[in-house]
């Protein structure tokens, strides 16, 4: 039996139960004033099939998978004039539906295993299924904020006490220590009542989170072990990375809806979603101007995004429980090394180095920036938070900057776009792979994998930086002196493989150079870097497998060793991922967009690539649009091919009994 899947199906009962009540949300007649009697019966069903199917997915898997659809389907039909109403809605909607598809589908009949299952950990694992679930009830908060309806009121209540009700039974299960959780039942009681009271929603988001984050806590101080093994999401390395990116952008969405954030005092609900992604994905698209519409607090939360983001939540929890004297699990070590692509053996130094490089190149970086930044006539506390800001941006390869035409007032000094274009470059590259590179001058032996992301990335780098010169030479670049023309091509050939600054006006690149930029934006950098795209090795191991195709030979061979087929497959799997991925929301922003194509194609590209950079078009996407690029740069930040691994469950089929098919491509 799969441990993990055993957790899954128990914390499902304590999910269903927790959103049993949300059908009867919608016959609300603030949210549906049109509503009927065959609608009322529809939401008693509907929530009557949720309850119903929390108590017999265990006992027979496929009776609750059927009532669970039912339910996701009565859902469907009684909140699509509520969801699509407002396009806000639609993100919130179709990613809670997709995850629940999803959620069934890895789900494994146990009804055979019931006798061995532990009272405590059952009631366990309800409790904490329950408490997944419980941020979707903050985010609908946010989403009817100034609501002050009974149902809306009377709906949260009541999933607000299932899930007291389970950490209750829970206790009792238990048998001891009781007093370290009844306060957290009194606090949790109190504050949600005083929270519905004032009708603060955004608060009651973050306070969703952060008692079901204290039962965690009390829990772990209970047993002495690490619950995050409930949840089959962190067991595999696709879903690990899916789970702490989606994870660290809804924190950010609930920093950026604080008040403090915006000067404004308020954010809308997807603006705050799109910022959030696209700093934690370092991508650098905006839809709100950073240095104007953000507080210092905003500016300081972004950035805390995009540090987290570009590093990783894994690297940076992993080295902390290091240096607490803790240890990762074997199969977490697993997970971790084949995400870095480490041994074993160099895991931790692998990830202390990632660190201590990080630290120690944004630090020269900001350094220099704000010197630089000085000269400029800034001030000095606006020269030291600048030069800070935009260093740490432009090591994670963001884009993000804190004037509000990019980099476009130091086009003329070479200083400056030095210092940011060799931080993209090193950011972008892994610090391995850096580290490596005066060993690799002096002509020594280095990995192959390091050898073709140095040689390819040199190869685009000059390339890019002599296209942007020939077809720019009378266009962008006109007005420019020979050294300024040099200095902005080689800046805008680093950016725009991946970072988003631009230091001249993008919209009047030639169709060209429009291509050029596409290309290089879906490439990107470096594997183990902060870049994006598909990613440099990727690229130079399908040009050699295209040259030994042509040149007629049977295995792709370089430095007299033979790169495997499993890795040709995976290099030619992501490419085609990236590419479908990259066509299919072409189709939808086309679908639902008045935009013209070309500038469609540079938005999606760059969001898919977590480049950042625009020709315009993204302050004129409405929130269908703003939801798609949300989507891409998500899909880009952590691979187009991990979303298709997400269902992967380790097992691989045997193909010695199958014989060859010989199929003519010509």
């Amino acid at each position: 039996m799969k441990k993990h899947v055993n957790i899954a199906v128990l914390g499902m009962e304590g999910s269903l139960a927790l959103l049993a009540p949300l059908p009867l949300l919608f016959i609300s007649r603030e949210i549906n004033p049109d509503v009927n009697l065959i609608e009322i019966i529809l939401a008693i069903l509907t929530s009557a099939f949720c309850f119903y199917s929390s108590g017999v997915i265990v006992k027979s898997l496929p009776i609750g998978k059927f009532f669970s659809i039912a339910t996701l389907i009565g859902c469907y039909v009684l909140g699509y004039p509520f969801f699509f109403a407002d396009q806000s809605r639609v993100l919130f909607f179709s990613v809670v539906f997709i995850f629940a598809l999803f959620y069934l589908y890895d789900l494994e009949d146990l009804s055979v295993y019931r006798h061995d299952f532990n009272e405590v950990k059952v009631a366990l694992n309800r409790m904490l299924g329950a408490g997944l679930f419980l941020p979707v009830l903050g985010l609908l908060c946010a989403m009817l904020h100034g609501s002050r309806d009974f149902y809306l009121h009377a709906v949260l209540t009541s999933s607000f006490l299932i899930f007291l009700l389970l950490i209750f039974f829970w206790v009792i299960k238990t048998r001891y220590k009781l007093c370290g959780i009844f306060p957290l039942l009194l606090i949790s009681i109190i504050l949600y009542g005083l929270l519905v009271n004032r009708h603060d929603y955004v608060l009651l988001l973050i306070e969703s989170i952060s008692i079901f984050s204290l039962v965690l806590f009390v829990a772990g101080r209970i047993y002495r072990r690490k619950f995050n093994k409930w949840m089959f999401l962190i067991n595999h390395p696709a879903r690990i990375l899916l789970t702490t990116f989606l994870g660290l952008c809804l924190f950010g969405t609930a920093l950026l809806l604080l008040p403090i954030s915006t000067t404004s005092g308020s954010i809308a609900f997807v603006d705050a979603v799109f910022t959030s992604v696209s700093a934690v994905c370092v991508t650098g698209l905006t839809v709100m101007d950073t240095s104007k519409d953000f507080t210092l607090f905003g500016q300081f939360s972004i950035l805390l995004l995009i540090q987290l983001g570009g590093l990783g939540i894994m690297t940076i929890t992993s080295v902390a429980l290091h240096v607490m004297g803790k240890r990762l699990s074997l199969k977490h070590e697993r997970i971790l090394t084949s995400m870095t692509d480490t041994e074993d053996n160099d895991l931790v130094h692998s990830l202390f180095l990632i660190l201590k490089f990080t630290v120690v190149v944004e630090s020269i970086g900001a350094i220099l920036l704000s010197l630089l930044f000085y000269s400029e006539s800034y001030d000095v506390s606006h020269s030291i938070w600048n030069g800070v800001f935009t260093s740490i941006s432009a090591f994670c390869n963001a884009g993000f900057a804190l004037q509000s035409s990019s980099l476009v007032p130091f086009q003329n000094n070479f200083l400056v776009l030095g210092v940011i274009s060799t931080l993209i470059v090193v950011g972008g590259t892994a610090p391995v792979t850096v580290l490596i590179i005066p060993r690799w001058l002096k002509r020594k032996k280095i990995s192959i994998s390091s050898q073709i992301a140095l040689i390819t990335t040199i190869v685009l780098l000059f390339s890019g930086t002599l296209s942007f010169l020939v077809f720019e030479w009378d266009g962008v670049l006109a007005n420019f002196s020979m050294f300024d023309k040099v200095s902005n091509a080689w800046f805008q050939s680093v950016t725009f493989r991946t970072a988003g600054f631009n230091s001249v006006d993008i919209s009047k690149l030639t169709d060209i150079t429009f291509l050029v930029a596409i290309f290089l934006m879906f490439v990107g950098g470096n594997p183990g870097g902060t870049a994006g795209g598909i990613k440099t090795l990727t690229l130079g191991v399908v040009a050699m497998t295209f040259w030994a195709c042509i040149t007629n030979r049977k295995d792709v061979i370089i430095n007299s060793k033979k790169i495997a087929p499993a890795i040709v497959f995976r290099a030619i799997t992501i490419v085609i991922a990236g590419m479908v991925m990259w066509f299919s929301l072409l189709l939808m922003l086309l679908a639902t967009q008045q935009i013209p194509l070309r500038d469609l194609i540079f938005e999606l590209t760059s969001a898919l690539g977590t480049v950042g950079l625009s020709l315009g078009a993204t302050a004129s996407l409405d929130e269908i649009g703003k939801a798609i690029i949300i989507i891409a740069m998500f899909i880009g930040r952590i691979g187009p091919v991990t979303i298709f691994m997400i269902l992967d469950d380790g097992s691989n089929q045997s193909t010695d009994q199958y014989p060859d098919a010989k199929i003519s491509l010509t």
